[in-house]
């Protein structure tokens, strides 16, 4: 009976309210491989709500015809179940819209407005900003200004990509346009580092578990290693990275956020406003960087030529729409504390870069040794210490690792490791974009920014960019070869 119970709270929630999606930069990358692949999954799945539509948006002019054509050949050369095409198709339409011209919105509302009451999606919309972030303030007061935005019985939704602003004045910027046409329970701002099972299951392992929280402090805890190693370059990414570097790309978003989920202190409730208050408290509690004593704290790195797997790859300067004396870092390790009564004096290491090694992303959780060793007189005085491993690529897993003694005559010990594969028994797999935009969908802010907490993460790097962002000084960036860990500095610099 308790097995069936919980099956059935555990199943997925289905939307129940109509609505329209509208996809700004329906011809991009991420819509065609992500955003539109996953509204199409839902429908195969049966979550996506009946009825309702998808519009994409963009400069280029097309037809519904050729823009579904479009979607379709990429959908075919992903590999994508094609048994719902013909439902998805049918509820797909394409509008041409110039985002300077407000006389584009203007016709955009009138056809929205037309095929709302056609189709029946009562008003309920969903606005989707796939667009470059120099984009956002526009579509957002044009869409306001022509009326897209009110909400009356109905509900009015927008999603926004990272990046959220360049550094806190142009954060705070972006903030005051979107206000102007929504309310910040409208806004949406996505990072879908959230959506990942494991990232997720965070929360979940640390306050339903009586066996961990009492752990999770200063008292028995070494340090915190937050990493996310990409064996990518920047790829055809390099007119946006080359102003944008490594700590805007990853650690105003995607690090701080993995950093808020390790430390944050339990809610009274699982609701999201909640959540949401805990992780602005930890952003609120991080320790400014000693700016006199700054190398001890963070370190940069820019890729050079080297090997990634068995091919030969160019240095980020050589790489198509790089600057051949650009000082962009590709590289950041920092060493952070959180100034409050659980952290007290804990460093967390958080690292990201590019052709590194391999592809990996996890939090490592290193316990300290045993505060005294009995086999001090055959084994020394070092034990391995204990640590509890969240892996997030290339396995979705949590791992830890304990000493346990070598079979056989010898006392020796050996490290083991118990772990929890989400491979293994898993019933309903989603993507980490079909959670999002389920979520939206749902009305659920759990996994995404909020405001305040965008603005406090931006405060924090704030006198980094200043001092080192695309630094002068080449000795405070680091070259390392690409298929590498990074920067030989860092080695032995975060105590692994």
């Amino acid at each position: 009976m308790a097995d069936t119970m919980l099956s059935d709270i555990c199943q997925y929630n289905v939307p129940e309210d109509p609505c329209a999606v509208v996809v700004f930069g329906a011809t991009g990358d991420l819509a065609a491989r992500k955003i539109l692949p996953s509204l199409y999954d839902l429908l195969l799945a049966k979550r996506l709500p009946t009825p309702s539509m998808v519009i994409g948006v963009a400069r280029t002019k097309l037809t519904n015809e050729e823009f579904r054509a479009r979607i379709k050949t990429v959908f075919i050369e992903t590999g994508v179940d094609m048994t719902c095409w013909d439902d998805f198709c049918s509820r797909l339409f394409y509008r041409n819209v110039d985002y300077g011209d407000i006389g584009t919105f203007t016709n955009l509302a009138i056809f929205l407005q037309e095929k709302e009451s056609e189709i029946g999606t009562q008003g309920n919309r969903i606005f989707h900003l796939s667009v470059p972030p120099v984009a956002y303030e526009s579509i957002a007061k044009s869409l306001a200004q022509v009326g897209l935005a009110e909400e009356q019985k109905n509900w009015v939704r927008l999603i926004v990509e990272k990046p959220f602003g360049y550094d806190l004045q142009s954060s705070r910027k972006l903030a005051d346009a979107l206000s102007q046409g929504f309310q910040e329970n409208q806004i949406y701002r996505i990072d879908h580092y959230l959506a990942k099972e494991t990232v997720q299951n965070m929360l979940m392992f640390r306050f339903a578990n009586a066996i961990f929280e009492p752990l999770w402090n200063r008292r028995y805890i070494e340090s915190v290693h937050i990493t996310s190693a990409e064996s990518l370059g920047v790829e055809h990414r390099a007119d946006f990275y080359d102003h944008t570097g490594v700590l805007r790309d990853m650690f105003q978003n995607h690090m701080m956020q993995l950093l808020s989920l390790v430390a944050m202190e339990p809610p009274s409730i699982y609701d999201a406003y909640r959540i949401r208050d805990e992780k602005a408290k930890i952003f609120r509690c991080l320790r400014p960087f000693p700016m006199d004593d700054l190398d001890n704290h963070l370190i940069l790195g820019q890729y050079s030529a080297g090997m990634v797997g068995n091919k030969a790859v160019p240095s980020y300067v050589e790489e198509p729409n790089v600057a051949p004396d650009s000082t962009t870092p590709t590289f950041a390790a920092m060493k952070v504390f959180i100034d409050n009564w659980r952290w007290q004096g804990v460093p967390f290491y958080i690292t990201s870069g590019k052709r590194m090694a391999a592809k990996r992303t996890d939090i490592q959780v290193k316990f300290k040794e045993v505060p005294h060793s009995m086999y001090r007189n055959i084994l020394g005085n070092h034990i391995t210490a204990n640590t509890l491993i969240f892996s997030i690529h290339p396995k979705e897993e949590v791992r830890l690792t304990f000493q346990a003694k070598e079979p056989g005559p010898a006392m020796c010990l050996r490290s083991v490791t118990m772990d929890f594969d989400y491979a293994q028994g898993s019933v309903i797999r989603v993507s980490a974009y079909e959670k999002v935009l389920l979520d939206v969908l749902m009305g659920d802010h759990t996994l995404f920014w909020r405001q305040d907490g965008v603005d406090l993460c931006w405060e924090f790097l704030t006198p980094v960019l200043q001092e080192c962002d695309c630094p002068d000084d080449e000795e405070r960036l680091h070259l390392y070869k690409a298929g590498t860990d990074g920067p030989k500095q860092v080695r032995g610099w975060m105590g692994k």
